[in-house]
């Protein structure tokens, strides 16, 4: 008790000043980074991103307490450096946050993905945090600057040209994804929630999951998992925006068949018939079964006609689901009809 009493005598109107705004970003940090996200529950590592937070408050606390209690001693310069970069990190980190939380909120996209609203970024609110977090990091290095004693113009501008050679030097890294994502988001081409499709080596199939300064989250529909992409390579890709159909009748999705000669037009126009009027009772099969299906030969072969079959859909986040399902009502109507789907192979009698 006579340490702390001691302790809190040697506390000036900063002292309670530092701790008490310290002690109170403590307790409200969780709420604080509520309301700067929009979907707290759906940012990776929330719980993180809050205990990081009141770290620092921790830390900034117990280094001004040790500063204070051993104020005599002769480190009490280089500890309330400590304390004081550690503040204006702290302090221009929130900063940073809050920034982008506010931009998303007034200037970005209201959408509503999977019956809930959310704000997604645009290029317009993506450009403006850009901005902002420059202006606070630059108030920031000044700050640090003239904290570490370096008071010069000379001795300052040495330390920010060293920063800035730094950023030259490592610029191919970094500023080609920058750049990139920013023509994403102002193409309006990808947006959070869009059902995307690319080839990367194989077929990939996701959600736009957000667009971030260097990279894109994807939300992977087949394996449900989130996977990460440099915003550079994306746009390498020959990306297929399947969320942004261009007809009132949604997307226009296909399948192939191979079938042999010997069956007849009608036969064929009939197993897809019976197929689709199944399709239009099944609750796991996704169509816009107001608009009649399409049917033609793709490719006449060797061995067998190659015929495809047509359909229209807008729930593109189901459309291996809705595709499975046919696929099955295809075999099953075939083979009660006598049809094979098997490729028949021609045998020579040479």
């Amino acid at each position: 008790m006579d340490t702390l009493s001691t302790f809190i005598d040697k506390l000036d109107s900063f002292g309670y000043l530092l701790i008490g705004v310290n002690l109170l970003l403590m307790l409200f940090a969780k709420v604080i980074l509520q309301q700067v996200y929009n979907q707290p529950e759906k940012i990776l590592n929330f719980s993180r991103k809050v205990m990081i937070f009141r770290a620092l408050n921790l830390l900034i606390i117990l280094a001004y307490g040790y500063f204070r209690f051993f104020q005599d001693k002769n480190n009490k310069t280089f500890l309330i450096n400590i304390i004081g970069v550690l503040a204006i990190v702290y302090f221009a980190y929130l900063a940073m946050h809050i920034a982008h939380g506010f931009l998303v909120r007034f200037y970005g996209k209201k959408r509503e993905v999977n019956g809930e609203i959310s704000f997604i970024s645009s290029y317009q609110t993506r450009l403006l945090s850009i901005f902002s977090s420059i202006f606070i990091f630059i108030i920031a290095l000044i700050g640090i600057i003239r904290l570490l004693g370096f008071d010069s113009v000379l001795e300052a501008g040495g330390v920010i040209g060293l920063i800035g050679v730094f950023f030259a030097l490592t610029s191919g890294i970094w500023a080609p994804d920058i750049f990139h994502g920013l023509i994403i988001l102002n193409s309006d081409m990808l947006s959070e929630g869009d059902v995307i499709q690319f080839n990367d080596g194989d077929l990939f199939y996701g959600r736009v999951h957000k667009t971030k300064v260097f990279h894109t989250v994807i939300l992977s529909i087949p394996t449900n998992h989130r996977v990460m992409i440099r915003n550079s390579k994306l746009r390498d890709f020959t990306v297929h925006n399947l969320s942004k159909f261009a007809s009132a009748r949604g997307l226009r999705e296909s399948l192939s068949f191979k079938i042999s000669y010997d069956t007849s037009t009608d036969s064929v126009k009939d197993l897809f018939s019976t197929v689709y009027e199944a399709a239009k009772v099944d609750p796991e099969i996704f169509i816009e079964d107001q608009y009649e299906f399409q049917y033609g030969i793709k490719e006449t072969g060797d061995h067998a006609v190659e015929w495809i079959f047509y359909y229209h859909t807008k729930e593109v986040d189901k459309l291996l689901l809705t595709r499975q399902r046919l696929l099955l009502l295809m075999l099953e109507m075939s083979k009660e009809k006598g049809i094979s789907l098997s490729t028949p192979i021609t045998i020579s009698n040479s």
